[in-house]
């Protein structure tokens, strides 16, 4: 028989693939869980959470099992094979999940991993519920609640770096035997910051001066060395934060690995600099996350307990960070249209008018005077619309 399905609209046909998707996805979860547990476990009522990376992501519950397992279990399955010679994002997030697994409980900055298979590219990780993000909390009407998750989540990000600052060597085992190439992403920081007077001098026609362009070259080196280094989510977009009783919990490391700190510290600094839709926070909230995160690190890092040392280290990786995101937006950038920009333009201006302030106080000259000039080019292209919009918890 031959089914005619040439009046099917798309929304039918991709529904059917979703659909699709959620049932192997499930399957495959009860196959990894049913080897681990040696008995059936059989899942049913799934829901599809939508997840934005290259993994079906699918709540279920356990409708039988003789073992005493939580009532609902979230699976992440990965249909896609690896890109040969790239980072495979399943890989990278069944070892961080087992890194943190191996913790006790309060080290343990994220659910916990319950069963993975790299056969059928699947993982099911406990279910934290129907909490709140980070995200919906900066987007709601309650400052008192988005400060309050803010400063949880730095200490978590705190606590996250604390307990992981020896584990180098155990991620990059458990990642070998996984078949993940173990890849240094920070390898490409100096080649990137290289590249970018060129873009700032041809887009805004802004020269960078070679004392600068010395010292960024001297920060993206030194991200690369053996000193502060601990896992990061690398992908720290306010969704993929619960905010729970317990505390921030993070969530998706499809691109999780160890690497220095300077980056991630960077983030208190410029908030959620790589997400899309980054918007800003009010004056002294950075101040006060920044002393949230030093609380949990300096018993391992007890040189960040010193003002001078702790105030180079987030220069250095505000510097460097900006620079990488500057790099990675401004060639996408129409600067010559005149409607007001996205947010993700005015960021821009927003986050070099703070690294000149920052780096003025540091009596870094040279940075602060080159940043002020690449603020003023973004903003006299953007116009008034320039100045970034606070989020909604605080406006």
């Amino acid at each position: 028989m031959t089914v005619d399905t040439s009046s099917a609209d798309d929304s039918t046909v991709g529904a059917g693939a979703e659909t699709l998707a959620v049932a192997t996805a499930v399957a495959a979860g009860e196959s990894v869980l049913s080897r681990r547990f040696g008995s059936a476990i059989t899942l049913v009522a799934p829901e599809d959470l939508a997840g934005s990376g290259p993994a079906t992501v699918v709540r279920a519950r356990v409708a039988s099992s003789p073992f005493a397992l939580p009532r609902t279990l979230v699976i992440k399955h990965y249909p896609d094979p690896p890109e040969p010679g790239r980072p495979d994002p399943f890989a990278q997030e069944a070892v961080s999940y087992q890194l943190f697994t191996a913790l006790s409980p309060e080290d343990r900055m994220c659910p916990e991993l319950l069963a993975h298979d790299g056969r059928d590219r699947v993982l099911v990780i406990e279910d934290l519920g129907g909490v709140p993000t980070l995200h919906d909390k900066l987007h709601a009407r309650d400052a008192r609640g988005a400060e309050r998750a803010l400063l949880s989540w730095a200490r978590s990000l705190g606590r996250l770096h604390a307990s992981t600052a020896s584990r180098e060597p155990d991620f990059n085992a458990l990642l070998r035997r996984l078949g993940g190439p173990v890849k240094n992403e920070d390898a490409p920081l100096p080649a990137v910051c290289a590249q970018l007077p060129g873009l700032l001098e041809e887009l805004l026609d802004v020269e960078t001066p070679e004392p600068v362009q010395r010292r960024v070259m001297t920060v993206a080196e030194r991200a690369g060395s053996p000193s502060y280094r601990a896992f990061s989510p690398v992908d720290l977009s306010p969704d993929n934060n619960l905010v729970t009783s317990s505390g921030v919990r993070f969530l998706d490391f499809e691109r999780g690995r160890v690497r220095s700190t300077l980056m991630d510290a960077a983030y208190l600094r410029l908030p959620f600099a790589s997400s899309a839709d980054a918007l800003a926070l009010p004056p002294g909230m950075s101040e006060a996350m920044i002393a949230a995160w030093r609380a949990e690190v300096v018993s391992v890092w007890p040189a960040l307990a010193d003002e001078d040392a702790l105030a180079e280290h987030l220069m250095d990786g505000q510097l460097l960070l900006l620079w990488v995101i500057t790099w990675e937006i401004l060639p996408e950038l129409d600067l010559d249209r005149h409607a007001t920009p996205i947010s993700r333009e005015a960021a821009l201006v927003t986050w070099w008018r703070e690294l000149a302030k920052h780096s003025l106080r540091a009596r870094l000259t040279d940075i602060s005077e080159h940043a002020t000039r690449v603020a003023a080019a973004l903003g006299a292209r953007l116009g008034p619309h320039a100045d970034l919009a606070f989020y909604p918890a605080f406006r």
